[in-house]
């Protein structure tokens, strides 16, 4: 497909925005030049919603966004020539993406949580882009990396402290433990259901503040960056706040007599 790369840019005023979508033209640039697979980093939530708008603006539907299983939050976009199928672009997924498998010494079950983890790799000076979801149990972690890093990684983290009693290890996809997941419902009370009513409520800050982490971009309903207080959210909305959690709006159970709205919120 060609595009005036210059031109279609100059519709975004934010320098890293420019930076990730001049990277995904040319991601698929290569892949339409080479008739191959191409794939970038991992994005974060907010790229992948840039991305998406962008590529749907742009009309290209020869991608995939893939994070090593159904619904990561940071996934590597993937492009592939018109002549693939779905069964040959899955085949390739191991070629992308493998997972570094910690497990801890029996003395540290339940020692670490995803914050350790990403701390370790943040120590190590590996880019975060190159690592993708952190899937964290009692017993270790599945850290899901780009396949170029993953032999290194795995070694590296053998270096720390605190996983010298664990076995690390590069595996395949289809090695990926399952999430143990946990949810919890709680209620809460908000005067409408406006978006920085209930980020106010969830985050547990002031509506000021929450305004303020709308402004920084860390605010997603349904995958898709939102940035608009007066933003109307409706039941069964996930709402995810970066540094804060993952959050969907159960059920509107009524109001209290002076008129506010109770919402049952499902987190984990």
């Amino acid at each position: 497909m060609e595009v005036d790369k210059q031109q279609i840019l100059n519709d975004y005023r934010k320098q890293e925005d420019r930076l990730i979508l001049s990277q995904i033209l040319d991601k698929m640039d290569i892949a339409e030049k080479t008739s191959k697979m191409e794939y970038t980093d991992f994005l974060d939530m907010y790229q992948v919603a840039l991305v998406k708008t962008f590529l749907k603006k742009i009309q290209v539907q020869n991608y995939i966004l893939y994070g090593g299983y159904e619904d990561s939050e940071r996934n590597i976009a993937i492009f592939y020539p018109e002549k693939y199928t779905q069964e040959m672009i899955q085949k390739n997924y191991s070629k992308f993406i493998k997972i570094i498998k910690i497990e801890l010494g029996k003395e540290e079950y339940g020692k670490y949580s995803h914050r350790n983890y990403l701390g370790g790799i943040v120590k190590l000076g590996m880019k975060r882009e190159k690592v993708g979801d952190i899937i964290v149990s009692d017993e270790g972690a599945d850290i899901i990396v780009k396949s170029e890093t993953a032999e290194i990684l795995a070694k590296e983290l053998g270096t720390l402290t605190r996983f010298q009693n664990s076995k690390i290890e590069v595996k395949e996809l289809t090695e990926l433990r399952k999430q143990q997941i946990t949810t919890i419902q709680r209620d809460i009370i908000v005067p409408s259901m406006r978006l920085d009513n209930i980020v106010s409520d969830l985050a547990k800050t002031s509506r000021s503040k929450a305004v303020q982490i709308l402004n920084q971009e860390r605010v997603f309903i349904n995958g898709q960056n939102e940035i608009k207080p007066s933003k109307t959210v409706k039941v069964g909305d996930i709402i995810t706040i970066r540094g804060k959690g993952r959050f969907v709006v159960k059920e509107q159970k009524g109001t209290t007599r002076s008129g506010r709205i109770v919402l049952m919120i499902e987190t984990n």
